[in-house]
């Protein structure tokens, strides 16, 4: 007869594995206060010492938030985007895990100068324009601004972004062949920040992006994030 060689889980690992399982749940939704310290201790019959520990390396994950004096939180998650390639945020949220959808404000025709311009089209020319929202698991993580050419894309209006994202329509469409962006911490006016649901004095993380497809400017794109729970990545 053979015994199993199994170690006892560490008491301190079962109060991290209890408060992660609590909060993927979303019995302790993003944001919301925890149980203290003195009620772990006396839920689990364990030292100070060992619930501290539990919630430190949670806040050393930035999978906790503590404020002194106030008590310790649920830390707002912060979504990743690569900035290696060019990806649809679509399948960057389904690669987490996450589920995506989005909500169309604009998509329409415009003559507007700056439009024209940085699509490299002559004065009296007309761009498509689309403005979406776009969320992960009902968190809205993303404005896109998007001025496009339809001399490449002249189905572009027609398109259901509800169902298919602008990237995956310009991808089967006409490839981009080269991209050149620039980030920088922003205030956001008062559309961005109503629809991304921020507080009033945070900053968002903004992508100004233009790409090229066939020799041609294809897009313009300003992209912005809540700084609060998104980051950019990459490596090279």
């Amino acid at each position: 007869m053979s015994y199993a060689n199994t170690k006892p889980v560490p008491a301190y690992v079962q109060i991290k594995d209890y408060v992660r399982n609590q909060i993927e749940t979303g019995v302790w939704p993003m944001g919301s206060l925890i149980p203290s310290e003195h009620d772990l201790l006396k839920q689990f019959g364990v030292s100070r010492m060992t619930v501290n520990r539990a919630l430190r390396e949670l806040t050393d994950d930035q999978i906790l938030h503590r404020v002194q004096g106030a008590g310790t939180f649920v830390a707002s998650q912060k979504y990743q985007s690569t900035l290696v390639e060019i990806k649809s945020i679509s399948d960057e949220i389904k690669s987490r895990g996450g589920q995506h959808h989005s909500e169309v404000l604009i998509l329409e025709r415009t003559g507007d100068a700056k439009a024209l311009e940085a699509l490299g089209l002559p004065p009296g020319a007309e761009a498509f324009h689309s403005r979406i929202v776009h969320f992960e698991n009902d968190v809205p993580i993303q404005l896109e601004d998007r001025f496009v050419n339809p001399q490449l894309y002249p189905h572009y209006l027609e398109q259901d972004f509800r169902a298919i994202t602008p990237n995956e329509y310009m991808t089967l469409e006409a490839p981009l062949q080269r991209a050149e962006y620039v980030i920088t911490a922003r205030m956001p006016d008062a559309t961005a920040r109503h629809r991304l649901r921020m507080d009033i004095g945070d900053p968002c993380l903004v992508l100004h992006r233009r790409t090229w497809a066939h020799e041609q400017i294809a897009t313009d794109v300003t992209l912005w994030h809540p700084s609060s729970r998104y980051q950019f990545s990459g490596s090279f």
